[in-house]
């Protein structure tokens, strides 16, 4: 197991550039599974959790050709099926949240699918109802096999049809969308996901030959095709990344420009930001954030303490409230974070408490931090990073606290961020891995 060690206290200056995001490049390389022509994407982060579906994707019988730094060529002529029903991909699958987007465009092309329980962050329920249900309703038959822990599902035909979905999932839309484009007939889908990267998703379909209407709204009307052809798709900055970067600067008062941030598609995260105190510009399609040395939490109109929560696109992302939280245990006033979504993620918030944070742990989905408005640094500490976003967090409070600090399981931050310690050091950090 490979630790970081930090030593708090630098500042950083200069430009960093965001990875590609990884909750785009995910449901990309899956939906290369609709077509047997050749898919080319540029812009893949290096990062563990896009590695290990690449390779999974080789597994299955899928072409795949690196054509450089960050772009793969990816198809799916001929996939070896009996592999899909063995034990060795099941276990591969119940290690990799991604896998279960597999199932729409398994189901969509070769009429069948088995997938385990995917496996991911360690963040309390993550439901798979939306994706069972939403391509059950498109004709297909879902089976529980106990003796292997695993779903089979199959369809002799997907059919269109209307469905309000429970949940706005993201990952729950892609699937059903994916299995929906080559269905018979025209498919609704209300209370569909919108973010920037589902969007990006269905515009790459659409070039596919798809026909999905509606984009960037919660109601997708698809009408179904009989084939897919090859297209090439270029992925997006990483929002949660770019977000990561503006609450590095903050904590540890550096003057920072994060470049190509696609500032359009990053929604309210900008303005999410500024209710912290934080000052950010956008400059063409950089975002420039000035040194501060302090940076004072909004108040509501009425005076009552800020609330910063999570919502459904175009709301504020969950995964961006780990780091929102950290960044406000330097500002100056109070604030309530409001994890709705996961009921565990904000349990790491232990290990800042530890480092000298002023944190009240409501529940499992709320807390109050109180600022110390750069009066008193965190402590340099030892600790576990139990996910993604905790690590990014935690790292951030690492690099603003005062001595030397040590997180161990950092493959959790590997999942996500490419190459981190490397880019960060450029500018200004001194972290070390061991």
């Amino acid at each position: 197991m490979a630790s970081f060690v930090i030593e708090g206290g630098h500042r950083l200056s200069g430009e960093i550039h965001p990875q590609g995001a990884k909750n785009e490049v995910l449901q990309i390389i899956c939906a290369t599974l609709l077509t047997a022509e050749e898919v080319t994407v540029h812009n893949i982060p290096d990062i563990l959790d896009v590695n290990n579906l690449i390779q999974l994707m080789r597994d299955m019988g899928v072409t795949v050709s690196r054509k450089g730094l960050d772009t793969y060529c990816f198809k799916a002529e001929k996939l070896d099926l009996s592999y899909l029903e063995s034990d060795k991909f099941l276990k591969k699958c119940s290690s990799l949240r991604g896998s279960v987007m597999l199932i729409g465009p398994m189901v969509a092309r070769f009429h069948k699918a088995m997938i385990s329980k995917p496996g991911g962050d360690k963040i309390g329920r993550r439901r798979l109802d939306t994706h069972f249900i939403g391509i059950q309703n498109l004709g297909a038959d879902f089976s529980y096999n106990a003796e292997r822990e695993a779903y089979e599902i199959s369809a002799c035909k997907l059919k269109g049809t209307y469905m309000l979905l429970d949940e706005a999932s993201v990952t729950g839309t892609a699937n059903i969308v994916m299995a929906a484009v080559l269905a018979k007939g025209t498919t609704t889908i209300y209370n569909a996901a919108c973010e920037p990267y589902l969007q990006q998703l269905c515009k790459m379909l659409n070039r596919m030959g798809a026909k999905i209407q509606g984009i960037a709204s919660n109601l997708l009307t698809i009408e179904g095709v009989d084939e897919l052809h090859g297209t090439e798709h270029t992925i997006l900055p990483d929002m949660i990344e770019v977000g990561s970067f503006i609450g590095m600067a903050a904590m540890t008062q550096s003057e920072l420009t994060i470049k190509n941030v696609s500032y359009e598609n990053l929604g309210i995260i900008p303005e999410s930001f500024r209710r912290l105190g934080i000052k950010l510009e956008q400059r063409g399609d950089d975002i420039y954030v000035p040194a501060q040395e302090t940076y004072q939490i909004e108040s509501f109109m009425d005076g009552s303490i800020m609330t910063i929560a999570d919502a459904p696109w175009p709301g504020l992302t969950p995964d961006l409230l780990s780091v929102m939280l950290v960044v406000a245990t330097q500002a100056k006033g109070s604030v309530l974070i409001h994890q709705k979504m996961f009921e565990s993620r904000l349990f790491f918030v232990d290990k800042l408490i530890d480092m000298g944070a002023q944190i009240i742990l409501c529940d499992p989905h709320r807390a109050v931090v109180i600022g110390h408005n750069h009066a008193m640094r965190l402590r340099g500490g030892n600790m576990t990073s139990p996910d993604i976003r905790a690590g990014i967090a935690l790292l951030i409070a690492a690099m603003s606290a005062e001595g030397s600090s040590r997180i161990h399981n950092i493959e959790q931050i590997d999942r996500g961020y490419q190459d981190i310690e490397r880019r960060l050091n450029a500018i200004g950090a001194r972290i070390t891995r061991i």
